[in-house]
């Protein structure tokens, strides 16, 4: 690693302002050889965290105007001196400077290197650092609300508190191994197991919350299948409230998946407008039809679209055997319109589960939407996470590190309930113990380290 990196820290493209970012040792020093104010004069004493006005120059010409501040250590994201320059946001501009703050002895930044720097020098611990990326990515309300929150320190705050708990459990059972002759005030096994019960739930609460974490995270999938001219289109651009899809009395009008994001009731969906399903002998539309199976087979939901106002059909029996036993909302359409589908029967009627919800819509003048959204976040939350619960798991890595610090505690309290020795499960307290720490970095390898700081961006 260079002592000293640099990077643009905003996106690449033409905006008003532009950042370079610059961490480590020589920092001011390459403030002062790239920057003069406006008079000409070299920046020599600046106050920290002042912004000042003048000109970035190579020594012979003036590459542009800028505001420039500089934060001294170790009071700053990285933990090391930094100096961040705001400049015109013309990509042009931005190469020049980097380039010459490059010159001036600054290395390149890798991925993620200054989060990783603030990692390492202990500004921030690796749940946090990990939720940067999820801040930066965000993409809905709810969704960046979850990683502030992370950011905030709440998951490390918790976690820390349960590995606090493990340790004083594991001191506990120490003491009657080393010392089993003593007269101590010493917990039974009872005791022991309860406290395991304890730490589990704990552990398991959080855990809990990661299907509806990774959907604010990542997006949930929505795919709105039905046979020709149900009005999957229509529910489209409803959904959207935009004229995305186009919208005919034509069967077969769609040929093609549509895929659009949105952010329904605070919850970010990707929707997949499929095209209708049924035997055709136009090869263009057949292919359409393949793609439409392959989305809602990768569907976190399915949206059945059944027409109301009409029978059921066997293309509709068709679509609903390929749904099988996803997650999926019956939606009847055209309620605008005299029904001739029974809302109380149609699942009876079509196979479905019991469980699933039944909404009616109009797609075409939008009554219902607002009850199909709130169906839509029934599932996604599934009664177990609300919006406004302070810890949420959005990370696979950290669901995958807590199941296994569970399964220790498990395998613990198996050994105590059939009288096996302290040690065993002294053992695997301490093993969920050094698992749970792999969340916050306080027990992980570098290669995990490295591994994670390489799906950052560049500048962050």
């Amino acid at each position: 690693m260079y002592d000293t990196i640099a990077a643009a820290a905003t996106a690449a493209g033409e905006a008003g302002i532009g950042v370079i970012r610059i961490s480590g040792p020589d920092s001011f020093k390459i403030l002062t050889d790239v920057f003069r104010y406006k008079s000409g004069k070299k920046l020599t004493d600046p106050d920290p965290r002042r912004m000042i006005y003048g000109y970035i120059s190579d020594g012979s010409r003036i590459i542009d105007e800028a505001m420039v501040v500089y934060m001294k250590a170790p009071h700053t994201y990285t933990g090391e001196d930094v100096v961040e320059i705001q400049c015109h946001g013309s990509p042009v501009t931005l190469r020049q400077i980097l380039s010459l703050v490059l010159e001036r002895g600054a290395g390149p930044a890798d991925r993620g290197e200054f989060t990783k720097r603030a990692f390492l020098n202990g500004r921030i611990d690796l749940s946090q650092a990990e939720a940067v990326i999820d801040v930066v990515r965000a993409r809905s309300q709810a969704g960046s609300a979850a990683a502030v929150s992370q950011l905030s320190g709440r998951l490390s705050s918790r976690i820390s508190s349960i590995r606090h708990e493990m340790a004083d459990l594991v001191s506990e059972i120490a003491v009657r191994i080393e010392y089993p002759d003593e007269d101590l005030e010493e917990m039974g096994n009872g005791d022991i197991i309860s406290a395991i019960d304890r730490i589990h739930g704990e552990i398991k609460a959080m855990a809990d919350t990661a299907s509806t974490g990774r959907v604010f995270r990542d997006g949930c999938r929505i795919a709105l299948a039905g046979r020709p001219n149900t009005g999957k289109s229509s529910l489209m651009n409803a959904l959207l409230r935009e004229e995305r899809a186009i919208v005919t009395d034509i069967p077969g009008t769609t040929r093609d998946t549509i895929e659009e994001y949105a952010d329904l009731g605070g919850i970010p969906v990707k929707i997949t407008d499929t095209a209708g399903i049924r035997e055709s002998g136009d090869q263009i539309e057949r292919i359409g039809i393949e793609k439409s199976r392959g989305a809602i087979d990768s569907s976190d939901i399915v949206i059945l679209m059944l027409d109301s106002s009409g029978d059921l059909m066997e293309e509709d029996r068709e679509v609903i055997s390929m749904i099988g036993e996803r997650r999926c909302i019956a939606v009847l359409n055209k309620s605008d319109l005299p029904r001739k589908l029974d809302p109380a029967g149609i699942l009876a009627e079509t196979g479905l589960a019991e469980s699933t919800p039944v909404v009616e819509i109009s797609a075409i003048n939008g009554d219902g939407i607002k009850d199909l959204i709130e169906e839509i976040k029934k599932i996604v939350y599934g009664g177990q996470v609300s919006m406004s619960q302070d810890i949420m798991v959005a990370d696979a890595r950290h669901e995958e590190l807590m199941k296994e610090s569970m399964k220790s505690l498990s395998d613990a309290k198996n050994m105590l309930s059939h009288g096996e020795a302290l040690d065993f499960a002294e053992s695997d307290i301490r093993s969920a113990w050094m698992t749970l720490g792999e969340i916050t970095g306080e027990s992980v390898n570098d290669d995990i380290v490295n591994e994670i700081f390489s799906r950052f961006c560049l500048g962050k």
